[in-house]
């Protein structure tokens, strides 16, 4: 789903919702705007859905369906698109609910705030693919490990349950704590080379240039969650849980779509 996210209010409560939902938004590593009473209200939602930004409309659903409809394209081109009440009590996908990702991103944003998803699409749904990239220095402790990913999963509100994979970089094949962990968790251990990595070099929070200089990629750990993501679904993925860092260790979680048969 896009990283770009812009939520559009028109009255004050529903301002004060967006501004929760930014928050809940954020810790996912998007870059979240509210744009509160845009002038003028088509042009601006227009341009953003043309620039493919993630949508989130606290109007009447009349109000995001006039504004949009001379720009909509198809599904599998358009951003994704939400429409609330500014009480938050519902949740509707309005464009791309299967191909953008709008279905399970409701589901997603309900469960966050309380709300109820209003799915209308049927068939199919897709289903989140959560996993873990890790980085650590040599030597470090499956114990020290382990308490990490605790720390993060419990962070991004989610459990092992939720995990597909653990992985890292190639240069870490061998690492003994992060092949423990990943056995302990009964999840694969996987790692990927440096140009395996590189593709995915454009969606990275932050990059390292130390890092760089070791391994060859900005970043392992969202480098190889993202990866292994990507892999596992077939589909692009994006950071659940953007880098945590210890003095010893790097932890992100990825997410990737699969559609399933209802």
């Amino acid at each position: 789903m896009n990283k770009n996210v812009t939520i559009i209010a028109l009255t004050d409560a529903g301002h004060t919702l967006a501004d929760k939902l930014g928050d809940v938004l954020k810790t996912s590593g998007k870059t979240v705007n509210v744009s509160f009473k845009p002038a003028p209200f088509t042009e601006h939602v227009q341009q953003l859905f043309t620039q493919g930004h993630a949508l989130i409309f606290i109007t009447a659903m009349g109000i995001a369906v006039r504004s949009l409809a001379a720009v909509i394209k198809n599904k599998q081109q358009d951003p994704p698109v939400l429409v609330m009440d500014e009480q938050g009590k519902f949740i509707v996908p309005l464009l791309s609910g299967h191909e953008g990702g709008a279905n399970q991103w409701a589901k997603e944003l309900a469960d966050a705030i309380n709300a109820q998803a209003v799915i209308t699409t049927c068939k199919t749904y897709t289903a989140p693919v959560y996993t873990v990239g890790m980085g650590c220095e040599r030597g470090c402790s499956v114990e020290h490990l382990s308490d990490f990913l605790a720390q993060c999963l419990e962070q991004a509100g989610l459990t092992m349950d939720d995990v597909a994979s653990i992985n890292s970089i190639d240069v870490k094949a061998d690492e003994e704590g992060l092949i423990t962990l990943a056995d302990l968790k009964k999840r694969p251990y996987q790692t990927y080379s440096a140009q395996q990595l590189s593709v995915v070099e454009n969606q990275l929070s932050t990059k390292s240039d130390y890092v760089h200089s070791v391994v060859g990629v900005y970043g392992v750990a969202e480098s190889a969650a993202l990866v292994a993501a990507q892999e596992n679904t077939g589909q692009v993925a994006e950071l659940r849980l953007v880098k945590q860092k210890t003095d010893k260790a790097t932890c992100a979680i990825a997410r990737s779509y699969k559609e399933q048969e209802n």
